[in-house]
């Protein structure tokens, strides 16, 4: 006879470890409740750059260029964070596009080390240049130079953890994002008060002389082990309510001479790039991001993109709402989508989402000679 009691218990045992085994399986799958992201397109994402990419490294400095108070973040869920932003920058959207689940930690931030340099490392400095004295008016800064010297340390902690052959497919595979030069205009050649550049230089002479520095420092990545670079060329700065207010343009109208004078540099970037792609350094590939066009078609066309307001700043003071920058605890507008602007430099969180895809997946007007989503996909 067969014993139902015994039966119906190993039944019900059976059933058990069949729903504890779907339920280890379900928690190992979604972790957090929410299905698991898929694998991250590049090992790890190192950010070298500006106030247009920094997130949070001039907290811990001595710097005027600080933005770690309200309004910025008000649109983020960790509030002031020192992002010179409403909410995410264009570095921490491209990285989402990328698969990389926690934006790279700030270098300055003393917990900035150990396991949590794995994913990357982001070196951006806000008023930081390609040049050492652009930006020196604001304090302390970590320009290019510094920022690499600062990669090159975190390089050396990166050896204490991975084996030589992993630590050279690792920085193979991972992405060095370049977003540098605005502050060799902004905070350098377009202040004649503070600075001589103008002086001694033409606009296509100066641009050589950024371009001879930051290829000097990308050979230094490329040395240190990184293969993979988007570099981005620098935005229409005769545009932004920082020089509107000056009042050196007609109203509805960019500040021309500013922007003409950016065409070198960006120019020679899109050279450099190809330069830097022909051979002279194998299993490599740097990809040129025009972000003048990509902004400045925002600008030209506001509604194709959801946007009204492209001539002030959503939060600012004077002329355009670009004369002072945001301050701490000024009201900014509430309707913060309608602008392209967030203060008197920086464009706001949902301009920096559109440049972010247009970098990733964007046509080769947007991206040359590939897209950063293409780049992730070449194996070295």
């Amino acid at each position: 006879m067969v014993n139902v009691v015994a039966l119906d218990r190993g039944m019900l045992l059976l059933s058990v470890v069949i729903k504890l085994t779907c339920l280890v399986l379900l928690i190992a799958e979604y972790p957090n409740g929410v299905k698991a992201a898929s694998p991250p397109q590049v090992s790890a994402m190192f950010v070298f750059g500006d106030s247009l990419v920094d997130n949070g490294n001039n907290n811990f400095i001595n710097s005027l260029a600080k933005s770690n108070y309200y309004p910025y973040g008000c649109d983020y869920d960790k509030g002031p964070n020192g992002r010179f932003s409403n909410g995410k920058t264009f570095a921490d959207v491209l990285g989402e596009l990328l698969g990389v689940a926690v934006a790279p930690p700030p270098f300055a931030d003393p917990g900035t080390s150990g396991a949590r340099l794995v994913g990357g490392v982001n070196y951006a400095s806000a008023a930081a240049g390609i040049l050492d004295e652009s930006g020196r008016h604001y304090g302390d800064r970590y320009p290019l130079s510094q920022q690499v010297i600062n990669f090159e340390s975190n390089l050396s902690q990166l050896r204490n953890m991975m084996s030589g052959p992993d630590l050279t497919r690792y920085l193979s595979r991972a992405l060095a994002v370049m977003v540098l030069g605005s502050n060799d205009y902004i905070n350098n050649y377009l202040m004649p008060s503070l600075y001589t550049s103008s002086y001694n230089y033409t606009p296509s002479q100066f641009a050589n002389l950024l371009l001879n520095h930051y290829a000097r420092q990308l050979v230094a990545l490329y040395s240190a082990g990184l293969r993979k670079f988007f570099l981005a060329g620098i935005g229409p700065l005769g545009c932004i309510p920082n020089q509107l207010a000056t009042g050196r343009a007609a109203p509805g109208r960019c500040v021309d001479y500013v922007n003409q004078i950016l065409g070198s540099f960006n120019e020679g970037l899109r050279r450099l790039v190809d330069i830097m792609n022909n051979g002279t350094h194998p299993g490599a590939m740097f990809v040129y991001g025009n972000s003048y066009a990509a902004i400045g078609d925002i600008i030209n066309n506001p509604p194709r993109y959801g946007f009204s307001v492209w001539d002030r700043g959503c939060c600012g003071i004077g002329r355009n709402q670009g004369q002072i920058t945001c301050l701490p605890f000024v009201t900014p507008c509430s309707d913060r989508k309608q602008y392209v602007f967030w203060d008197a430099f920086h464009p706001t969180q949902d301009v920096d989402a559109i440049l972010a895809r247009r970098a990733y997946s964007g046509p080769p007007s947007d991206c040359h000679p590939i897209s950063v989503q293409q780049l992730a996909l070449i194996n070295f």
